[in-house]
């Protein structure tokens, strides 16, 4: 069976599509601009080169008709027609606690998405605006919902309550929900594959860096707790957020600037995180170059970002860590922040082999045999993991 994934924003949606049988990418790319002047689709099939087309695209329903056509063209695309298609997953930003798995898209399951919406008005009216275009152009496809908050949704009260008045739970659902979901499930897997253990009883922390960053414990299998929040803004130092900061803080700067809450939080999840510290870059890249040129608030920036990977917090709280993966942009291609990381470990018995951890972007273990934890890196692939889930719903 062939799955389409696709992950919609309120004005790009990137696709891929995957056998199911062998687990290969068939073909993927990229709508940008949606409803802006200058829309484009950017089209690759397997083993091919890249396609961009320039055309407009007003709404998601042409990006995704668009898409429909790359993939059946009769000079590069891959299926003849759409009856190839056995079945469509969708990322989903949020699902609240409506959702603790992935789901067949259904009525009712799309009004239950709609109701999540004001815990992510940016994300999941995209992600509904996806499923009906794909709904009114294949509407004999089956359609899966794959949400980014499923699987921390196993976390215990203790880990997911916030410290304030219990009504606000019980009224708003105000709570630590995580994010990153897909990817973490995806990782913690594949981490015990790599290890040949059983994943049910494996002590994992999984660290997803980059541009967006956070870290889970995964104790038996079961996300047991995770850093970022409410929203993606709470947790670790990330590209452009700010991560945990002091409340009494923000107060204090509104007041001195002038600032009202959308102002402050247009600075928190904007203008912060590593790219405020280091007034460089939201890039890693170029805050490391800066650092190596004696820029001290870049060298400042990528220190504080290593520093609040509190892995030794997760660590406890499972009673201890049998593995800890890297992932993602940061996670897996900077040997430097893994290396930083893990030197603030060597209470845990964590030993690095250097010339395995001077590798980018490969599945590799970068502990060495003697490490009484071991360190991995594990590229992630949520859009395999969303066609994973997918075809467990369908088939």
């Amino acid at each position: 069976m062939n799955i389409l994934v696709i992950n919609c924003g309120s004005s790009s949606l990137k696709y891929q599509l995957i056998n199911s049988a062998s687990e290969a990418v068939l073909a993927k790319g990229l709508c940008e601009r949606i409803g802006i002047e200058g829309s484009q689709i950017t089209y690759q099939p397997a083993g091919g080169e890249k396609e961009v087309t320039v055309s407009p695209m007003p709404t998601h329903t042409q990006a995704i008709q668009m898409v429909l056509d790359a993939l059946t063209n009769d000079k590069t695309g891959v299926i003849k027609s759409l009856d190839e298609v056995g079945a469509v997953g969708h990322r989903i930003v949020h699902g609240g606690e409506a959702f603790t798995a992935s789901t067949l898209i259904t009525e009712e399951a799309v009004k239950a998405i709609e109701e999540c919406s004001d815990l992510a008005p940016l994300h999941n009216p995209a992600n509904l605006i996806g499923i009906r275009a794909c709904q009114e152009l294949m509407p004999n496809t089956p359609m899966v919902g794959v949400f980014d908050t499923a699987f921390h949704q196993t976390m215990p009260e203790k880990a997911y309550l916030y410290g304030l008045p219990y009504e606000y739970y019980e009224k708003y659902k105000v709570r630590r929900y995580g994010f990153h979901g897909t990817s973490h499930s995806y990782v913690s897997k594949r981490t015990a594959e790599v290890l040949g253990r059983p994943y049910d009883s494996l002590k994992t922390v999984v660290c997803h860096l980059g541009n967006g960053s956070s870290i889970s414990a995964v104790l038996n299998g079961k996300s047991v707790d995770t850093s970022m929040g409410l929203t993606p803004l709470e947790g670790l130092v990330m590209g452009t957020r700010s991560g945990d900061v002091d409340p009494g803080a923000l107060q204090f700067i509104m007041h001195k600037e002038n600032m009202d809450i959308d102002q402050m939080l247009n600075v928190l999840n904007k203008k912060s995180g590593v790219y405020g510290m280091s007034g460089v870059s939201s890039d890693f890249r170029d805050v490391e170059n800066a650092a190596n040129d004696g820029n001290k608030k870049a060298e400042v920036a990528l220190e504080s970002f290593a520093y609040r990977v509190y892995v030794g917090a997760y660590a406890a709280a499972m009673s201890g860590v049998d593995a800890i993966a890297f992932t993602a942009g940061v996670g897996e291609n900077d040997k430097i922040t893994r290396k930083k990381v893990c030197e603030y470990l060597g209470f845990l018995g964590i030993e690095i082999d250097d010339e395995a951890n001077s590798k980018r972007g490969q599945e590799i273990v970068i502990s060495t045999p003697d490490s009484k934890v071991s360190v991995l890196v594990i590229p992630t692939n949520e859009e395999l993991a969303i066609a994973r889930e997918t075809l467990a719903l369908v088939k």
